[in-house]
């Protein structure tokens, strides 16, 4: 709350909030750091409205939670604190169950099958969100979520009883399920969380092993492809609305640019940042069938929850999902 504060007192300061600064210069949120392939590709989006626009539109990106913190981004750009942010979907489940379909073991395991729930999922998304305000510009998905830890893992029982990173409520319940002791931790925190004995395991994607050097703290990284979480932006609707009609179609179109661009990104990238992995003295490994299928159980029972969370709109989704 005191870094928003902070923000606000400083944007104020300068004459660039929302209230006082032209319909054309916005200043954008994102949680990441810039050696994250989601914030060069918020960069590379925000440099194609500049472009477009001739200048006339600028959004300046902050990165690494630097302007507002990762939880308190949505609510910011609601509040219009900033005009647009980045956040990641499934860390929005605590305010609607909906959100939470992102982060389901074993329910998308493929950029095919991510892309397709994402498919069916979208217009639920959109309308959740101008619920509270805001318009969804484009989403994009981490590489396929793995475990991390200091043995090789036969089963699922190698879990039990380990402190275990969380970032969202649907890993706080997986981590319940494996018996592991759930424990909140946002990403610049990992390497510290590790070294302090805070967390011992944590499941995250090639790109977060990587930038926060797992190697430094742990010794196996099991590729479960457990589910693909996705990041969101999202703008104010009332700042999306005062724009002129050269600066909305340039904005749109940028973000639609930034989906295609990202979502190859991050496929492309899986590979080589697994080989950064393994160059760097982490032990790559399947998961054996035991563990498997202990987490297709915990899939199985996770979608069953977020259904009956969900109702009919949840039911809807994962039918058109299931159909394609």
């Amino acid at each position: 709350m005191t870094r928003i504060l902070l923000a606000a007192g400083l944007m104020a300061g300068v004459g660039v909030t929302a209230f006082t600064a032209t319909a054309q210069q916005w200043n954008m949120a994102t949680p990441y750091s810039d050696a994250v392939f989601h914030t060069e590709n918020v960069r590379a989006f925000a440099a194609d409205v500049a472009d477009a626009t001739g200048g006339g539109f600028e959004i300046t990106v902050h990165s690494g939670g630097s302007l507002i913190p990762h939880p308190s981004i949505k609510r910011s750009v609601q509040d219009q604190v900033v005009e647009i942010g980045e956040v990641l979907i499934s860390l929005l489940q605590n305010e609607d169950p909906l959100f939470g379909l992102d982060a389901i073991p074993f329910l998308a395991t493929s950029y095919d099958q991510a892309w397709a729930l994402w498919t069916a999922s979208r217009p639920a998304v959109e309308d959740a969100l101008a619920e509270d305000g805001l318009v969804l510009l484009y989403a994009v998905p981490w590489q396929p979520q793995g475990f991390y830890t200091t043995v090789a893992l036969s089963g699922g029982d190698d879990l039990s009883g380990l402190r275990f990173r969380t970032y969202n409520a649907a890993t706080a319940r997986m981590a319940e399920l494996l018996g592991s002791v759930p424990t909140q931790v946002e990403t610049p925190e990992i390497p510290q969380a590790f070294a302090t004995g805070m967390v011992e395991a944590m499941v995250t994607s090639s790109a977060t092993g990587v930038s926060s050097q797992a190697w430094d703290f742990v010794d196996y990284f099991t590729e479960v492809n457990a589910w693909l979480p996705k990041n969101m932006v999202v703008v104010n609707r009332r700042s999306f609305d005062r724009l002129d009609e050269a600066a909305r179609t340039a904005l749109l179109e940028a973000a639609a640019a930034a989906e295609t661009r990202g979502w190859q990104m991050s496929e492309d990238l899986n590979a080589s940042l697994i080989a950064q992995l393994v160059d760097n003295g982490l032990t790559v490994e399947a998961p054996t069938p035991a563990l498997v299928g202990t987490l297709d159980v915990i899939g199985n029972m996770m979608t069953g929850e977020w259904l009956d969370a969900t109702g009919a709109t949840g039911q809807a989704i994962i039918d058109a999902y299931r159909a394609q």
